[in-house]
């Protein structure tokens, strides 16, 4: 069916229960960025793939929200479909409260499901939409419309060994209630899948590219229950549940236990589905972020350690993949689809390799102005030994989670270009080098990796940085680097990526990345000072660099990075690849 044919089925359901308007958000009931297939509800009914953004359908009218990550790629996802895209955070483009209030009728009824709808959206729509005279109902209308969704299938959950997590899951669990304690809480809702992973330290693969499972927690003070399909669990899961006192329930028992419950004080997060609040109806609740998330946030030494040794697994990867791409590009056929399934068979020869962290980005000529485009199999472009590329990968490994983007060329390129790399270049060594206060939030941060890029009129529609996860999910709060204000302080331990960009539509873009961790530097008179340890180790491409834009300390910095990524990798590698290296960081 074609997106047209799926919005006339949905209306069609929506006019037999009387619903004027239908909100479908990307989302699961873990409120999960990546999504298992079965809920990839906005994807399958508009057709626009990228991992932010949600539909609002009425019998007249679509619109389809999404930030600038993708306004290159959703207009073309769109095309020939009912939706219009509405650009978020663009001047004079409504939002989608007011996009309903504009449209609909006092008395219109606004539906959505509760199980993918996060308590904070249900609240936002409730009442933002109250004042107009329109209702907010729950009602799961896409069960009736998309028949032929595909189930997951049930697939192993493992132990991640308290060397690598760095504490037990009695230590986890221990800590989580104190913080109940503060809140004055009696129980403890965990719903989002990496931090129930991270809670019970298991990891499994239900989610593509992320490593965990489907499940919940329920957590009191001095008992806990996890919901899960029991057969995934592996026979050591099962014991260090057992040996952590937590009781193994199947994922269906979830909502009925929650129903049961009275009388309590239940800490929930507004991130958490709106079903889950629904079903607590008999309780308190304390609306409250998850306490383990910041604990997650801010590594511990075992996993910052495992950062360190994934990233020389990673440098060899990259570096063998970078010397294949620019040795055999015009001499073999190749094309972004087929580049990305390369990279990969690099990063597989590497021990503890688990599978890539995300969807592989390789972008060649104007593809590489999308921001987060996905390379199709079949129909992707031709790479030849001209213009500029764009990869932008990552690997998950038992000890850890990487993420890096080179932009390099493959042929000649523009003096324009050159400028450019360079200017986004020197956005992300300024981030890299820049020593602040402890309390500094991502937000005061940012300018430092466009300042350059503002100089000359440029800019680029994506956050500077997003957390990562250690063997976990390669995109992780609470943290950021962004214009936006988010109130998290970067505190010690947490690990963020450093990528500022710049895309010149039907072009070229531009983006490099390391990832980056955030580390006490020094006591002063004036309090503690924090810096950022660089993690990714792998080359630039000096060829295109324009040393006159760099500054002393600038070139320095560029000129150690390359030293230091010359150790670190020069004894794993061999013949034509380490001379390769080599070459690639001698200083500028």
């Amino acid at each position: 069916m074609t997106s047209k044919e799926k919005v006339q089925l949905l209306r069609e359901q929506m006019e037999k229960e009387s619903i004027d308007a239908f909100v479908v958000f990307s989302a699961d009931p873990h409120m999960s960025e990546y999504l298992p297939n079965q809920w990839k509800e906005r994807q399958w009914l508009t057709g626009f793939t990228g991992s932010a953004g949600f539909a609002v359908v009425t019998q007249e009218n679509a619109g389809l929200w999404t930030d600038g990550r993708y306004f290159i790629q959703a207009p073309k996802e769109l095309a020939g479909s009912d939706f219009e895209l509405m650009k978020m955070g663009v001047e004079g483009v409504e939002d989608y409260i007011s996009y309903l209030k504009n449209r609909l009728k006092e008395g219109a009824v606004v539906g959505a499901n509760p199980l993918a709808t996060s308590h904070h959206n249900w609240e936002e729509m409730r009442s933002g939409l109250a004042p107009a005279g329109i209702t907010l109902v729950a009602s799961d209308l896409l069960k009736d419309v998309w028949t032929s969704r595909e189930q997951n299938e049930s697939k192993p959950i493992f132990v991640h060994p308290v060397e690598r997590a760095g504490k037990s899951v009695q230590e986890k669990l221990e800590d989580i209630r104190k913080e109940m304690r503060r809140k004055e809480a009696s129980m403890h809702i965990i719903a989002s899948l990496d931090d129930v992973a991270w809670t019970l330290n298991l990891r499994g693969s239900d989610v593509e590219a992320n490593p965990v499972f489907l499940g919940f927690v329920v957590l009191g003070l001095s008992n806990a229950w996890v919901f899960l399909e029991k057969e995934q669990l592996s026979t050591d899961a099962i014991v260090q549940m057992e040996a952590a006192g937590v009781q193994i329930e199947s994922y269906s028992a979830f909502y009925p236990m929650l129903e049961k419950l009275e009388g309590e004080k239940v800490l929930v997060s507004s991130s958490t589905n709106q079903a889950v609040f629904e079903a607590l109806s008999g309780n308190s609740i304390i609306v409250s972020p998850v306490p383990g998330n910041l604990m997650k946030a801010m590594k511990n030494p075992a996993e910052l350690e495992g950062f360190r040794t994934v990233m020389v697994k990673d440098g060899v990867a990259m570096v063998k993949f970078l010397y294949w791409i620019t040795t055999n590009v015009g001499k073999v056929p190749m094309t972004e689809f087929s580049i990305g399934q390369q990279l990969e068979s690099f990063r597989a020869e590497q021990e503890g390799f688990v599978g890539p962290s995300f969807g592989s980005i390789v972008g060649y000529e104007g593809n590489d102005a999308i921001p987060h485009y996905s390379a199709p199999k079949e129909g992707s472009k031709e790479v030849r030994a001209e213009g500029s590329i764009l990869v932008d990968s990552g690997g998950q490994y038992l000890e850890g989670t990487t993420d890096i983007t080179r932009t390099f060329p493959l042929g000649e390129v523009s003096t324009q270009y050159k400028r450019d790399t360079t200017l986004v270049l020197k956005g992300m060594i300024r981030l890299s080098m820049v020593k602040f206060p402890k309390g500094t939030k991502g937000v005061h941060l940012d300018a430092f990796a466009r300042e350059a890029l503002w100089a000359e009129g440029k800019d680029y529609n994506h956050g500077t940085g997003h957390g990562v996860g250690s063997f976990m999910n390669v995109h992780e709060g609470p943290q950021n680097i962004r214009k936006d204000m988010n109130p998290q302080d970067l505190l010690e331990g947490m690990v963020v990526s450093n990528e500022p960009g710049l895309y010149i539509e039907n072009q070229y873009g531009i983006r490099h990345e390391n990832l980056i961790a955030v580390r006490k530097a020094e006591s002063t008179a004036f309090g503690d000072f924090m810096e950022f340890e660089t993690l990714t180790i792998c080359p630039f491409f000096s060829s295109v660099i324009e040393k006159d834009l760099l500054s002393p300390k600038e070139i320095d910095w560029l000129n150690n990075y390359h030293q230091w990524v010359r150790e670190k990798l020069g004894d794993r590698l061999q013949g034509e690849e380490k001379e390769w290296l080599l070459k690639m960081t001698e200083p500028i």
